[in-house]
């Protein structure tokens, strides 16, 4: 990385900081069952801290794939949206994973997927039906060979920006959904069927199911949002249902999996 584009990340990192908010809810302690505090996380489960290591052979149709790269697109990705991901993907199952990078809508085989990034993990929608995973592979095998969202994904970066307003400590969950709401409105526009990026695509496959995971426009919608949506976590939008972990077909580096947030893993 040149000395140039090392500064340039430094000072994005640092406005980042500077303007950082975390998305919380108050929530009935399991043991005691009095209110408590719950934190949005930002950390990563990998099998060196927590989670567990699974194969392909453990996907099913549907399921969601978040990702990272060590390269300086990936890192500046999870430095501004404080995410140890920065790429979504979805699994079509036959071994094929579609996904929407620079060059558009295209569909890969799970090896050469996993080739690419350093750190993959796969999530669950709990209650996907057979009738549900056909129009889901429907409609993304219809979008293969599209183009890329562009001007979509260049809107995002100002946006995730401003949204930290919306996501400071001990704002309510509903007054922070419709404060991004808001923002992206007049930030984002409206969304276009002809072209996506990662998190679009998967949102909107979801939604052609019948099964949208959030209400909210999928323009808004991040790798880090869809990290949020997991079991456990505290999402910056209403969603319709948490997200169930189901491992990691690649990961366990530490310095990939907390590299957003300069932090080991508890």
């Amino acid at each position: 990385m040149s000395l140039r584009s090392r500064a340039a990340l430094c000072a994005v990192i640092a406005a980042v900081a500077t303007t950082s908010g975390c998305a919380t809810r108050i929530a009935q302690d399991a043991d005691n069952g009095l209110p408590s505090l719950q934190l949005q996380n930002s950390t990563l489960l990998s099998p060196t801290n927590g989670g567990q290591l699974i194969s392909s052979q453990d996907l099913r149709a549907g399921d969601i794939i978040l990702s990272a790269t060590r390269g300086i697109n990936s890192l500046g990705i999870r430095a501004i949206t404080l995410s140890p991901v920065s790429h979504a993907a979805l699994y079509l199952g036959d071994d094929q994973i579609i996904e929407a990078v620079g060059s558009g809508v295209r569909t890969r085989s799970t090896t050469q997927f996993m080739a690419d990034e350093a750190t993959i993990v796969a999530f669950r929608h709990p209650d996907l039906t057979p009738a549900q995973v056909a129009a889901m592979r429907s409609f993304a095998q219809a979008q293969d060979g599209k183009k890329y969202n562009t001007t979509g994904i260049v809107l995002q970066a100002p946006f995730t920006l401003q949204r930290k307003v919306c996501e400071l400590p001990l704002v309510p969950g509903v007054v922070r959904d419709a404060c991004i709401r808001g923002i992206a409105a007049v930030q984002l526009g409206a969304a276009r069927n002809d072209r996506f990026f990662c998190s679009q695509l998967v949102l909107e496959t979801y939604r052609a199911a019948h099964l949208p995971l959030t209400d909210a426009s999928s323009l808004l919608i991040s790798p880090a949002d869809l990290l949020h949506m997991r079991e456990g976590d505290v999402p910056s939008v209403q969603i319709k249902q948490a997200l169930q972990y189901v491992g990691h077909l690649k990961g366990g580096h530490l310095a990939t999996d907390v590299a957003a947030t300069g932090q080991p893993s508890p």
